[in-house]
This record gives structure tokens, C-alpha cells and sequence, in this order.
């Protein structure tokens, strides 16, 4: 899968999390979760239980304290 391929996926996974219509306008490997998109915290938990299911892969508690930006998230998702 191209880094491409993986933003787009992960931009369908947050896009029913996302509270800022602005900074989903502007998605990018630069988008932070919280701050550009403003998914509160409870919703990212969920965002990543769907990253790990549509990637099958498990993310530990370090790399979920991590994953605060779409770069931060390809680069686990690559790990895995």
C-alpha cells in the first residue's frame, strides 16, 4: 500500500470523528487529530480500535500515546 493509498484510508476512518470541517479540507500526513480536526479524545480511541481493524494489526499503549498526527499513524501502521 502507497503512502498515498494509507492517507486517504485513514482520512475515511476519521471522517465521521471530525468536529473541524477546515483542517479535514486541508488533510494531509501533517493533520493533527485533535488540534486541526478536533477529535476529543474519547472519539480517537475509537479511530484507532478502527485503524487496527481495518489494518488488522494491534497497537500498543506506547504507540497509541504516539499517534497524535495522520504521519504518526501511517508510521505505526507501517511498523505493523
Amino acid at each position: 500500500m502507497t503512502e498515498k493509498e494509507l492517507i486517504e484510508t485513514i482520512k475515511k476512518i476519521v471522517k465521521p470523528y471530525v468536529q473541524r470541517e477546515e483542517g479535514f479540507k486541508e488533510f494531509s500526513k501533517e493533520t493533527e487529530f485533535i488540534k486541526d480536526l478536533e477529535i476529543n479524545s474519547a472519539n480517537l480511541v475509537d479511530v484507532i480500535l478502527d485503524v487496527e481493524d481495518e489494518f488488522d494489526i494491534e497497537i500498543d499503549n506506547d504507540s497509541m500515546e504516539g499517534m497524535r498526527s495522520v504521519g504518526d499513524a501511517i508510521e505505526i501502521v507501517k511498523k505493523k
